[in-house]
């Protein structure tokens, strides 16, 4: 397969890419390094992105941006950070990608644990984490070609435990085994419009 890896030099993303980098051909991209670059927050960028890469079997995204601070902190242009990045930025990903996937391909998303368990400091990130979900239930009843789209929810994983243990007073970490199967089941399984929950 031609597998598109968005955010593929990241914590999860380099275990995603070294795994499907074994039997397919995999494109890295990222908004300043990779094979190709792009600002998923920007449709035109995205747009140039998929005429660079060419049809595709596949597409992983494993990036967006999303504020976090105390909800009496967040100003409306702090949500909108998560709106225009983590959530617009995957939907465009899907309405734009679709016109590149070879038929039958797939688009992944991801999103993570805060959409069904939201710690402190959240409100922004929970709330396009949900929305995401609600998105790729709906649009898998439409989207045409036999493409599938579903969303990775992690939780913590086993390599940002340091970086982000007190966010998650308790949380067991998801070990980065969980966190690649995950993404393996969502590219070479069947599933479509699916969550796939690893959240422990």
């Amino acid at each position: 397969m031609k597998i598109l890896i968005i955010g593929g030099k990241g914590t999860i993303g380099n275990k995603v890419t070294s795994y499907f980098s074994e039997k397919n051909e995999v494109l890295v991209a990222g908004r300043t390094s990779g094979d190709v670059t792009v600002d998923i927050a920007d449709s035109s960028s995205i747009e140039n992105l998929f005429k660079q890469t060419g049809k595709l079997d596949a597409i992983i995204c494993i990036a967006g941006e999303a504020k976090w601070a105390d909800f009496k902190d967040l100003t409306e242009d702090d949500y909108y950070i998560g709106l225009k990045s983590k959530l617009m930025g995957q939907v465009n990903l899907v309405r734009i990608g679709q016109h590149f996937l070879n038929p039958s391909g797939s688009i992944t998303l991801s999103t993570g644990i805060l959409a069904d368990d939201p710690v402190v400091k959240t409100a922004s990130a929970a709330m396009v984490n949900g929305g995401i979900h609600s998105f790729v239930q709906a649009v898998a009843l439409e989207i045409e070609n036999g493409i599938r789209v579903n969303v990775v929810s992690l939780g913590m994983v086993v390599d940002a435990y340091e970086k982000y243990k007190d966010y998650f007073p308790g949380h067991n970490p998801v070990s980065m085994e969980k966190a690649v199967n995950a993404y393996i089941r969502s590219v070479n399984g069947k599933g479509n419009g699916e969550v796939i929950r690893v959240y422990n």
